[in-house]
């Protein structure tokens, strides 16, 4: 008999945890896995998938006004907020429901409840008022949502968490912040027919990515009737009977009804009970963990959101997939981080993977530029002037494709196909001598020839 009760215990069913737990089920491990709301992690069940859903949803807003250039007259058109909750609701319960199905199928144990540790292999079930063993532990409790807890009526903000169970669509909104949450929101309120406005503190929109994206779909979004407030920040909020009055710091006022708070997201590691047993966080609060996802404690582990290294859905399924291999099928997988392609669900959209410009000239001395501005075809009968971007940047000295970013229709799909190619190490010549595919917006990245920009060390 073993002197635990499990050989694997999870700690949160989110993508990473729910992976790791079904392959080390299969490999043979008794395992359980602890879920304090609902089975499925952020991603599924208040994140990426009910996120873009709801960006599905604004989208028809605009191919109405297109139709009109192609022949078409649209009726009078109305959005149901509730019909779209509702729908969304659904789906989300029906992957839930799979989530669960697919680890009983594996024989991993379902534990509704909030898990903390308590002694080194030992867990307490806050829910069940009871404790358990297991001879590793897996932390994969991912991330909350940030708040400005300093900020005179915070508790008036809401989040991420809450804007997918709204009781109604909010006619006026404010975002906060600058990233890909934000501004995926500031899509999907805009397109659904609410007045939007992002109020952001920094110089431009989406930090970390490419200058040239970022510029151009600020652009975009303002075009689309989407207000931007750079260099500006909350310093009040006030409830009133006409709805939430905001002023900022740069002086400005503006009544909304529903202000939501993007600006990022933190490890959760609160509560856990991690010092108990002597985890080891960051300066941000994250699980600091090693190449294997092992922790300083050497039966504890952690992957996904909770360790902050790339916060992606994917990323953390590949490190719960690599922990299961590497301790439980005797196969050491270490996951490579290296040119992951990334979708932001921005309107326009964006697809990308690889060196933005500013990485490629901090690291590299030579580099070609290939970029191009055009209007997709299908935009010139709708009449609309919306513009797609592309752009290459080329290693000059080994002709390496070092990155690449677009923005326009369908940009994520390509970032994945992309994503192989650059995975690869293809290069400028590589690209060129694939045949194009015609009439297409991708054909751009084929038979861009002369770069747009050239830089030289020594220039």
């Amino acid at each position: 008999m073993s002197e635990f009760d499990y050989d694997l215990f999870v700690i949160g069913a989110g993508s990473g945890g729910v992976r790791a737990a079904r392959m080390a089920a299969t490999y043979g491990a008794k395992v359980a896995i602890a879920e304090e709301y609902r089975v499925g992690g952020t991603c599924v069940i208040r994140g990426c998938v009910p996120k873009k859903l709801m960006v599905y949803a604004s989208k028809f807003s605009h191919e109405f006004e297109d139709a009109a250039g192609f022949g078409w007259t649209v009726g009078e058109s109305q959005f149901d907020w509730n019909t779209l909750i509702a729908n969304k609701d659904a789906e989300i319960d029906r992957l839930n429901g799979l989530y669960i199905k697919n680890l009983e199928r594996h024989n991993v144990e379902i534990i509704q409840s909030r898990a903390e540790l308590e002694a080194p292999h030992r867990i307490r079930l806050t829910g069940e008022d009871r404790s358990v063993t297991a001879r590793t532990i897996l932390i994969a409790t991912g991330g909350v949502p940030n708040l400005p807890l300093d900020l005179p009526g915070v508790e008036h903000l809401i989040t991420s968490n809450e804007v997918f169970h709204l009781d109604e669509q909010p006619k006026r909104v404010l975002i906060t912040g600058g990233g890909y949450i934000a501004l995926e929101f500031a899509g999907i309120f805009n397109g659904l027919g609410t007045e939007t406005t992002v109020l952001y503190r920094g110089e431009e929109i989406l930090r970390g990515f490419d200058d040239d994206v970022r510029a151009t779909l600020h652009e975009e979004m303002e075009k689309r009737g989407v207000r931007i407030v750079l260099h500006d920040v909350l310093t009040s909020v006030e409830k009133k009977a006409d709805g939430l009055h905001v002023t900022t710091k740069q002086g400005e006022t503006m009544v909304v009804d529903q202000i939501l708070s993007g600006i990022g997201r933190s490890p959760y590691t609160k509560g856990l009970g991690l010092e108990t047993v002597g985890v080891e966080l960051d300066s941000k609060g994250a699980i600091k963990v090693d190449t294997q996802n092992r922790t300083n404690v050497d039966h504890i582990y952690a992957v996904g959101d909770v360790t902050n290294r790339v916060n992606l859905t994917p990323v953390a399924i590949r490190e719960g997939a690599a922990l299961a291999e590497t301790l439980f099928n005797d196969n050491p997988t270490i996951v490579d981080y290296e040119n992951i392609p990334t979708a932001v669900f921005t309107q326009p959209e964006i697809g990308t993977v690889g060196m933005t410009e500013a990485e490629a000239v901090a690291t590299h001395d030579n580099l070609d530029i290939y970029l191009a501005k055009f209007r997709p075809m299908k935009n010139t009968l709708a009449g609309n002037d919306e513009k797609m971007l592309m752009k290459l940047i080329v290693d000059a000295d080994s002709d390496k494709v070092l990155g690449c970013h677009i923005l326009g229709p369908d940009s994520g799909e390509m970032s994945q196909l992309l994503g192989i190619a650059i995975k690869m190490g293809a290069t400028k010549a590589n690209f060129d001598a694939t045949m194009a595919v015609h009439p297409t917006a991708s054909e751009e990245l084929v038979t861009m020839k002369e770069p747009s920009k050239r830089i030289r060390k020594d220039d």
